[in-house]
């Protein structure tokens, strides 16, 4: 366990020493400070803080912009092993390649989970700040699930980078492969949404703060239960994709 800690310890230094390592940080929280001050000088106050930040760590927020963000800086952590030919001195190593890349893959996870904090941290701070705690339509329950299902979010974006990184061994389909995916996502559900198989696809089930609010699903028969399950069955076949083909490939 000691020896694994010590992987994913090398491998967040390796992401901290790149330079757009804080570039995400910084831009989360100008796009949040400029969104709080752009809303007071239109509505001049209106709900509270609460609500505010409820919105901003939502896909229909920041949410979606964090996500792109988190997906351009940890989309090649495996593709630039092999672009830099690094990756031969991590495989002579005595841990094996399902460790290795575990170790890569759980440093992608906390460096989402730590934009998803800042995220919901700044956006507490600046609405409290900026509209107050007054009586409105959120309290901090409501900005946590929102928290919760953009790191959701977010995760599943990741994970699907992480994986067409392995698959093409370079960083620029990762990226723009990951993009694409999040940018269309709303073109997809309303193109796809007359036909009652398109629940099963991942953009209908990906962003679940549709469930919060009694909203509707864009597919009849849908629940949250139903997309948490959706998207598990996404996510196990990402990762066993990905961790298969790392296994089995041969590094020339």
């Amino acid at each position: 366990m000691r020896n694994f800690g010590n992987l994913v310890w090398n491998e967040w230094l390796k992401m901290f020493k790149k330079r757009s390592f804080f570039v995400p940080y910084a831009l989360l929280i100008v796009m949040v400070i400029s969104a709080a001050y752009l809303l007071f000088k239109i509505i001049g106050g209106g709900d509270n803080g609460y609500a505010f930040a409820r919105m901003m760590v939502s896909t229909n927020g920041m949410g979606q912009m964090m996500t792109l963000l988190a997906i351009v800086v940890s989309a090649g952590v495996v593709a630039k092993e092999h672009s830099l030919g690094t990756i031969k001195l991590l495989l002579i190593r005595a841990q094996s390649r399902t460790a290795i890349l575990a170790s890569k893959y759980v440093a992608v996870l906390i460096y989402s989970l730590t934009l998803v904090a800042l995220l919901f941290v700044v956006s507490v701070l600046t609405g409290q700040i900026t509209f107050g705690m007054g009586d409105g339509s959120a309290g901090l329950n409501e900005v946590l699930v929102a928290s919760l299902y953009s790191l959701i979010y977010t995760v599943i974006y990741v994970t699907l980078s992480f994986m067409v990184g392995i698959l093409t061994r370079s960083t620029g389909p990762a990226i723009w492969i990951g993009m694409f995916m999040v940018i269309s996502e709303n073109l997809a559900v309303q193109l796809l949404a007359r036909y009652s198989w398109s629940k099963y696809l991942l953009f209908f089930n990906v962003d679940l703060g549709m469930y919060s609010g009694g909203g509707n699903t864009p597919v009849p028969g849908m629940s949250l239960t139903f997309s948490i399950i959706v998207l598990a069955v996404y996510l196990l076949l990402f990762l066993a994709t990905g961790f298969v083909t790392f296994k089995k490939r041969d590094v020339a």
